[in-house]
């Protein structure tokens, strides 16, 4: 039996991203990319992408099967923009065929469209300094 997602935008900066973390865990960058502006920037990859090349790195990178938890520390909003401090912690396939862990923190900058829900122009993860 398969359970529905619903990635349905939402007009809470702070409920998006448990919306977003659903489509990331979906690993399908299709559905994925749809919670970003068409002009959006996101370094998920580890470069800054924008348009067609952001969408093509995150369905490569999602189909891997990636999985992500994350939280959101801190919500500062002003008018139609809000900036996100968000704790993640991610589970990935290293190159060597291992699982991998890489926790660390995101900037994420949502805007709020005219139908009032808040969707992504900047997604920034950076990886904590591997422990020595």
């Amino acid at each position: 039996m398969s359970e529905t997602l619903d990635l349905t935008l939402t007009d809470d900066p702070d409920q998006q991203n448990d919306v977003f973390v659903a489509a990331f865990n979906s690993g399908q960058g299709a559905i994925f990319d749809q919670l970003y502006r068409e002009d959006a920037i996101s370094n998920l990859t580890g470069t800054p992408r924008t348009g067609a090349d952001r969408t093509k790195s995150i369905t490569e990178f999602l189909a891997t099967k990636p999985k992500l938890n994350s939280k959101v520390l801190r919500t500062f909003s002003t008018g139609d923009t809000s900036l996100l401090i968000v704790e993640f912690h991610l589970e990935v396939t290293g190159e060597d065929g291992k699982p991998q862990k890489i926790d660390g923190t995101c900037t994420d900058v949502l805007v709020r469209g005219e139908d009032g829900k808040w969707i992504m122009a900047v997604d920034r993860p950076v990886a904590d300094e591997p422990s020595a």
